[in-house]
C-alpha cells in the first residue's frame, strides 16, 4: 500500500486480514504509530488496525517484493509517487488505484497514468460508497474492483474482501473511475445547499440531476450506462452527497455557510479531490460537448468568485424541459 491517509490505511488493514501487507507513509510518526500502536489517530481516530499490518518509511523497500501494488495517494501526486516507486516494482505486478480524481493538464484517469508510467502492468481501481472511518471501525460496506482482465479481478476480489466488506467485480474500468471522480463535484454542490439551509428536497434534486450529468459525460467518454446506476456511480454519489464524513460535501457545506474558500482548504488535512478535479471536468465537458450545469456552477464558485446564492440562482434560471435533457 502506497499512502498513509484514511482510505489507504483502511484498505491496508483490510488486506492484512488476507495476506502480508506493508504500508508506505511519508510521515515517520505515522509509521511508528501503525507499527507500535496499530492505529492512525490523525486520520482514523478510535480505529484499531489489523495487528499484522506493517508500515514503512522506505518506498522502494515497500514495493520491492510486492505481488500487488495499491496506490492510495491523491490524484495530483499519483504520477510523481508512481515514478518514484517504478524502479523497484517487479514486472507484471497489478497496480490498483484508490484515488478518485483526474490529473490536471493531461486530464487522465489514474489507470491511464498507470498504463503510461508502467506499461504492461495490469491497471485497475477499487471504488464505491466507501467512507473510510466507518469501514475502519467495522461497519459493513460494499465496493467494486475493476480491471479489464476478469481473471485478475476475481483473484484480487479475494485480496480485498473481508466478512463485512463485500467486493464485486466490474469490467468497466472507465465507468468505475469516472463515477468516483465526477461525483465529488456534485457532493460539493449538495454541501453548498445543505450549508445554506436549502432543504432535503433540494439535496435529492441535486443528487438526481447530478447523476444525469455524470452519466452523460461518463458514457461519452466510454463508460457503460449501467455502471453509473451501480456502486461506483449512484452508490458512491449518494453517500458522498449525504454524509458529514465526506470531505467534498464538507467543503461545500462550509461554502454554503459563508466561509471563504481559501480558509476552508487551509483548515483541511486531507484532500477534497473534487476541488482539484473541477477544472479538469469542465475541460472534459467542453471536449465532449456535454452540458453539466451543476458542475459548472460549482466550478464558478470555486474558481471564478461566484457565490453559493448566485450558483443556485443560475441553476433555477435554466430552461426546464424533459427530464432526459440537460438542466
Amino acid at each position: 500500500m502506497i499512502g498513509g491517509g484514511s482510505w489507504a490505511t483502511t484498505v491496508a488493514s483490510l488486506t492484512a486480514h488476507n495476506g502480508p501487507t506493508t504500508l508506505w507513509a511519508r510521515n515517520t510518526d505515522t509509521v511508528s504509530e501503525i507499527n507500535e500502536q496499530h492505529s492512525n489517530e490523525k486520520y482514523l481516530p478510535g480505529a484499531m488496525l489489523h495487528p499484522s499490518l506493517v508500515a514503512s518509511g522506505y518506498l522502494n523497500e515497500t514495493v520491492r517484493d510486492a505481488d500487488v501494488i495499491v496506490m492510495g495517494v491523491p490524484a495530483q501526486s499519483f504520477r510523481e509517487v508512481l515514478l518514484q516507486a517504478k524502479p523497484s516494482i517487479r514486472p507484471w505486478v497489478p497496480i490498483i488505484s484508490l484515488s478518485k480524481g483526474l490529473e490536471k493538464g493531461s486530464k487522465m484517469r489514474m489507470t491511464q497514468i498507470i498504463e503510461d508510467v508502467m506499461p504492461g502492468h495490469p491497471a485497475g481501481v477499487l471504488t464505491g460508497p466507501n467512507l473510510a472511518k466507518e469501514i475502519a471501525i467495522g461497519q459493513a460496506a460494499a465496493s467494486v474492483i475493476s480491471l479489464v482482465d476478469v481473471t485478475i479481478s476475481q483473484a484480487l476480489q479475494k485480496v480485498f474482501r473481508t466478512g463485512l466488506f463485500r467486493v464485486y467485480t466490474n469490467e468497466d474500468v472507465i465507468g468505475c473511475e469516472l463515477g468516483g471522480a465526477l461525483k465529488n463535484i456534485i457532493a460539493i454542490s449538495t454541501g453548498m445547499g445543505d450549508g445554506a439551509g436549502a432543504g432535503e428536497n433540494t439535496r435529492a434534486a441535486i443528487i438526481t440531476r447530478g447523476l444525469a450529468e455524470i452519466t452523460r459525460l461518463g458514457v461519452a467518454m466510454g463508460g457503460r450506462p449501467e455502471t453509473f446506476a451501480g456502486l461506483a456511480g449512484m452508490g458512491d454519489l449518494v453517500v458522498t452527497c449525504s454524509s458529514a464524513k465526506s470531505r467534498n460535501r464538507s467543503v461545500g457545506y462550509a461554502l454554503g455557510q459563508g466561509q471563504k474558500f481559501e480558509d476552508i482548504i487551509a483548515g483541511m488535512h486531507e484532500v477534497a479531490e473534487g476541488v482539484k478535479s473541477a477544472p479538469v471536468v469542465m475541460e472534459l465537458a467542453r471536449d465532449y460537448g456535454i452540458e453539466m450545469p451543476i458542475a459548472n456552477e460549482v466550478y464558478k464558485v470555486l474558481y471564478e468568485g461566484s457565490t453559493v446564492r448566485q450558483a443556485f440562482r443560475g441553476l433555477l434560471k435554466m430552461k426546464v424541459g424533459s427530464e432526459a435533457e440537460p438542466g
